[in-house]
Parts: structure tokens; sequence; C-alpha cells
């Protein structure tokens, strides 16, 4: 597939299943911005994909506006945005706090949201373009302890479907892509918070999900970079699961 002539911003693309997408659509071809607020990590993908790094918070609507601005001072355009910046939270209904249940949604739900508003215009001026949201197998099925982690990505795949409907009279396609447990620092970190981190792996990762492991970021980077693409042309309000088989129960 090439992505040749594209430009592309990636959030949260410091590491993990971002940093596994800016190298795969800088091997296509495409020319890449990463927003983050990991610097020095960011950086460091960067200039691995020969791309540029730029400090930013999704939650923060200057930050959303710079992030797109930026690829058009660099490369004089954007066409495709990958909203992956996100974190997690492993606690229950009852005992996630206010703050941080506005801090999940806000980083999730309204992250994703910003950035598209801030990217659309800049993809109707050269005619179109694709946006693929980063949600997750929680956002089409509960999970214990992670409530305000499910809500936030189960509302962003319907967020999805949404910007699919506003945003196709200017040909532009929204995605998303629901991952399931995935080698990336984030879910080590969700991993390491359990109980009996070794009895979750083994139940959870091995035995729930069909294919008995958990994905490489390289995998969800490849399902993204199709979505992103123009083999992907006829394909807009998609929610891809890409999850080794976890909700095909």
């Amino acid at each position: 597939m090439s992505l040749a002539a594209k430009v592309a911003v990636v959030t949260g693309g410091a590491s993990g299943i971002g940093a596994a997408t800016a190298i795969a659509l800088a091997e296509a071809g495409a020319k890449v911005i990463i927003g983050d607020l990991q610097a020095e990590a960011g950086r460091a993908t960067a200039d691995a994909v020969g791309g540029e790094f730029v400090l930013a918070d999704v939650c923060r609507a200057a930050d959303a506006e710079a992030l797109m601005n930026a690829a058009m001072d660099r490369y004089g355009g954007l066409d495709l945005l990958i909203n992956n910046a996100g974190v997690v939270l492993a606690k229950s209904a009852l005992d996630t706090s206010e703050e941080e249940w506005d801090r999940v949604l806000a980083v999730n739900l309204k992250g994703p949201w910003l950035c598209a508003r801030a990217a659309v215009p800049h993809m109707v001026r050269r005619g179109g373009g694709a946006i693929v949201n980063v949600a997750s197998n929680a956002g089409l099925v509960g999970f214990p302890n992670a409530a305000a982690y499910c809500a936030s990505k189960g509302g962003l795949a319907h967020l999805t479907k949404a910007m699919a409907l506003d945003f196709a009279p200017f040909k532009v396609r929204v995605n998303a892509v629901c991952p399931g447990h995935t080698r990336t620092p984030m879910a080590d970190s969700f991993v390491a918070s359990q109980a009996d981190p070794a009895a979750f792996l083994d139940d959870f990762v091995r035995q729930q999900h069909p294919l008995g492991r958990m994905a490489e970021p390289k995998e969800i980077a490849l399902c993204i970079q199709f979505l992103a693409g123009d083999d992907a042309s006829f394909v807009t309000g998609a929610v891809l699961a890409a999850d080794g088989g976890f909700t095909a129960r």
C-alpha cells in the first residue's frame, strides 16, 4: 500500500501502537507528525521516521490546532489523522474519583473530537482525507474494574460512526480499530496494576483471546494503515475489532 504524498498526524505516537503506526505509515511513504506529551520518546520516534514531533495535550483545543497547523507548516497539507492518544484506569465505577473519570474521558474521547475538529478543515482543502480512531475491545463489551475506560472507548466507537456521517459530504472517511490486549507500555502498566498479574495474563490474555496470545503493536498498526489508505476508499463508519477473536464469543 502506497501512502506517498500523504501527510499524517499521529497522536500518542511516542510509543506502543502509536509509534508502530507512525513507522508503518512512514514506510508506506507518508510524511508523519507525531503529537505526544512524552517529549523524549516522541522526538526519538519522529527522528526514526524522518518526521516532526509536537508537544501536545489532546485535551486542549489550542494544542490540537497547533498539531494540525504543524502539518500545514512543514508539509503544506494534512490527509490523515490517527487518534491514538489514550490512558487506562483499572478501577471500578465505585472506586473511580471524579477527577480520574474526567481525565480518562478527556483524553480518550474529548481528545479525538478536538483533533478531528481541528483536522477536517485542512483535509477539506486537500479534497478529502481519513481519520482512524484507536478505540478498544473494551468499547465493544464491558470489563470489570475499567468503568471510565470502557465508557470512553465505547463513546469513541460511537463518535466514529457519528463523525463518519458528518464528514462524508466532505470526502473525509472516519473509522475505528478496537484492539484486544496489545503488548504496549500502557498495557504492561494495566497488567501490573492487577492483584495477580500472572493469573490475569493467563486468564484474560491467553485463555479469553481465542488466538491465545496478545497482539504486537505492528499488527494493530497495519489495520490502521489499511483504514487510512486508499484501499479502504469505500469504508467509513466501520469499527474493526482487531482482538484475536475476543468479542467473537
